[in-house]
């Protein structure tokens, strides 16, 4: 069957952002779409996934390679496949893939995954997904979380932050959310079960999280670095556990803050336990995650919070926004009905 290619717009790094990110650093291309060969499938984008940890590939290599100038930006999507030269994915199929930031993506069929259209087509790029799994894995396996402790996390009213509120309280945790204003806060409390919020933004961050947290933290899910981390070592309980998943206060920096000035002082005498981790590493995990948090979808324990921004142009603006904490919920980019 000959191959009719669509018009294809995408988005590629136009320039190495140094410091904060701005629109300049990106460029939108007009371009044929790429054939398939035996095994392809062509992929029309639906909705795209906005991750603070694109900024982290522009700037060097991490669990993956640096994102080079004129490539495309990585992104998460849900798609419809328009051309099938994969017989197990045929035309029609609706699927999770990595098509990164462009109209139509030309992917191995091995690379994409059907996805079950029972719940709502955005869950799996928001509870369902990357965003679920890390929130699921960083606080009971890395963060050993038990009944009965309070735990605190930073970017709260964000994608991650706002379902680790929600499974810790889910366990039968205490849960405290540090956010970027009131208004935040109220959501947490009102919406999402929160036990209290603290804004980060107090003129004196140290008190609030003590009057918020009489107790102590056990467990303090960390998705900022920089002084808030600073801070929460000191916050922190006897034996408690510290979950680094992501430092979004330093991606745009020219420079970021040196590390916290009570490592490893604080983490010997509390005895403390500090711990990154790559969601991917669960990988062989992923389906016992959905399990879990499409049966508390379905109960109504967990609620999906999403921020929609429409049109694939409106995508670099929503990842800036996203590094200065504009979204609630999981960020996502309606490219096509």
């Amino acid at each position: 069957m000959r191959f009719a290619a669509p018009d294809n717009q995408r988005v590629i790094l136009a320039e190495r952002p140094v410091g904060p990110l701005a629109d300049h650093h990106f460029m939108i291309e007009d371009v044929a779409t790429t054939p398939p060969h035996d095994g392809d499938v062509v992929c029309r984008t639906w909705w795209l996934s906005i991750d603070a940890a694109a900024r982290t590939w522009m700037q060097g290599r991490t669990y993956r390679e640096r994102l080079e100038v004129g490539d495309v930006i990585p992104g998460a999507a849900v798609a419809e496949v328009v051309v099938s030269r994969a017989d197990h994915v045929p035309a029609g199929t609706i699927v999770r893939c990595d098509s990164g930031w462009q109209r139509y993506a030309t992917l191995p069929g091995s690379a994409v995954r059907p996805v079950d259209d029972a719940v709502p087509i955005t869950r799996h790029l928001s509870v369902l997904d990357v965003t679920g799994h890390t929130a699921y894995f960083g606080l009971f396996d890395v963060g050993a979380l038990r009944p009965g402790e309070t735990v605190v996390v930073s970017a709260a009213a964000g994608a991650t932050g706002s379902l680790v509120g929600q499974l810790a309280r889910i366990a039968g945790a205490r849960i405290i959310g540090i956010v970027g204003s009131d208004d935040k806060g109220a959501l947490l409390v009102e919406r999402l079960g929160f036990d209290g919020f603290v804004n980060r933004h107090a003129s004196d961050l140290r008190s609030a999280l003590r009057t918020a947290c009489p107790d102590g933290a056990d467990v303090y899910f960390d998705n900022v670095g920089g002084p808030i981390l600073a801070t929460m070592l000191r916050a922190m309980n006897l034996r408690g556990r510290i979950v680094c998943c992501g430092a979004a206060s330093q991606y745009d920096k020219e420079t970021p803050d040196p590390g916290p000035a009570g490592v490893p002082g604080l983490l010997v005498t509390k005895r403390l336990r500090m711990e990154g981790f790559i969601v991917f590493d669960y990988a062989h995990r992923f389906d016992e995650a959905n399990a879990a948090l499409r049966r508390w979808l379905d109960d109504g324990s967990l609620v999906a919070v999403e921020d929609i921004v429409e049109g694939l142009a409106s995508a670099p603006g929503a990842l800036i926004g996203l590094l200065a904490g504009s979204n609630v919920g999981k960020r996502l980019v309606r490219v096509a009905d």
